[in-house]
């Protein structure tokens, strides 16, 4: 993950490099078909997660996902955005190639509600209906606020909800916090991206979005092992350490469940149809 987040600083980096280089000796006023231009857009795709049930692998668990994006075109290089995403997320030890992991035996799933402003820099200038800026790579990066709720599966198949159990004992003596973690969080959404105009009024946009989260319980999974006994809500041990194959005689109280030096994430990956919002502006050459 840390390899993916270099790798787009770096395009980002270079990227304005370039966009400050052809802009420079620019005359100010653009030709009328680069003027403000705005467009409504559905996303389309799917949504998955990275985190201690899923240290690494991309597209795990991917399930599906569905959206509504603003953006407005300040230029053909640089645009914001208004989105509203909904997707969900889940992670499964039982899945994992590793041992400990499937020992661990932890699971959850939890729907993820996002609303976030960001920014985009297109690689080549782009317009909906210019045959001559017809396509552009891009990369964005925002603000998100967004909330999610992590669920653990029961022995008998039945899902409830993680955070009150206080798995880790958050909000109990000796606890990992010293209170539950919050169900709305902010992260930062990030990422690259490919646009292509297919008429004179709608385009069409591959995405794939990261979001650099600042908690590590999306998954509920996060420090050591609490003392189960210490727990009153019902199925609350159960949730905290349904691991196979313990030791008995020394258990797993105190012992490391998580990873608390890393945060998890979440990604949106997909398709965006938008359609290019009507305004009067003078005829140039495109699509008939």
């Amino acid at each position: 993950m840390k390899k993916l987040v270099y790798l787009i600083i770096l395009i980002l980096s270079s990227s304005y490099s370039t966009f400050a280089q052809k802009q420079k000796g620019k005359p100010v006023e653009l030709h009328s078909k680069h003027k403000n231009s705005a467009e409504l857009g559905v996303f389309l795709g799917g949504s998955y997660y990275i985190g201690d049930l899923n240290p690494s692998r991309q597209f795990v668990f991917t399930k599906p996902a569905g959206g509504l994006m603003f953006r407005y075109n300040f230029n053909p290089r640089i645009a914001a955005r208004a989105s509203f995403m909904v997707g969900s997320i889940e992670g499964h030890d039982s899945y994992s190639n590793s041992a400990s992991q499937k020992q661990r035996n932890l699971n959850f799933k939890s729907m993820i509600d996002e609303f976030s402003v960001q920014f985009d820099f297109n690689f080549l200038d782009y317009r909906i209906g210019l045959e001559k800026e017809k396509f552009s790579p891009y990369i964005f990066v925002g603000l998100a606020v967004f909330n999610f709720n992590p669920q653990g599966q029961l022995a008998n198949n039945n899902y409830v909800s993680l955070q009150p159990m206080r798995t880790e004992g958050e909000g109990l003596d000796g606890g990992s916090m010293g209170k539950p973690y919050k169900l709305t969080q902010i992260s930062i959404p990030f990422g690259i991206g490919f646009k292509t105009n297919v008429s004179r009024k709608m385009g069409i946009t591959g995405e794939w979005g990261f979001r650099k989260t600042f908690t590590d319980y999306l998954d509920d999974v996060s420090g050591k092992y609490y003392n189960p006994n210490s727990l009153s809500a019902q199925n609350a041990a159960y949730l905290s350490d349904p691991s196979k194959g313990t030791d008995p005689n020394y258990g797993n109280v105190g012992r490391q469940r998580g990873n608390a030096t890393t945060k998890d994430w979440y990604v949106f990956a997909g398709i965006i149809i938008s359609f290019e919002l009507k305004q009067k502006r003078e005829k140039c050459p495109g699509f008939k």
